[in-house]
């Protein structure tokens, strides 16, 4: 596969503890809700579909780290808590910035399988170009 030069350079700036995950998260809510705060699919709703398993994970994280805050499953439904819980699943599952593993780890848990998550990594990478 040929990587696209912006495609790369994001690549390079994921390596980066400052990363800019906002093209990630864009291209996300696309493929998930196609923006739609009130999008609905079985348990996942709001604009990244977020799950309540994926709430508690958030939780326990932030339990871990010693954080009174917690989200709740009415946060899903705000694209600005809902990009928080984005944001910490990737600080915690994903240190390293890996786009292609964000993308991966959004979609399948944080013991996705690449094969599982094919169709959707080619999804959000095409909502980025």
């Amino acid at each position: 596969m040929i990587v696209s030069m912006s495609l790369a350079v994001i690549l390079l700036q994921a390596k980066r503890p400052s990363f800019n995950w906002d093209p990630v998260m864009d291209a996300i809510i696309q493929v998930e809700s196609g923006g739609n705060p009130n999008a609905v699919s079985g348990n996942s709703v709001g604009v990244m579909q977020i799950t309540p398993i994926l709430v508690q994970d958030c939780n326990q994280i932030l339990e871990r780290k010693k954080s009174k805050k917690r989200f709740t499953l009415a946060d899903r439904y705000s694209a600005k808590k809902s990009k928080e819980m984005f944001l910490l699943i990737q600080s915690y599952y994903n240190p390293m910035n890996n786009v292609e593993k964000a993308i991966r780890l959004w979609n399948g848990g944080v013991n996705y399988s690449v094969r599982a998550t094919n169709r959707y990594f080619q999804k959000v990478m095409n909502k980025m170009k």
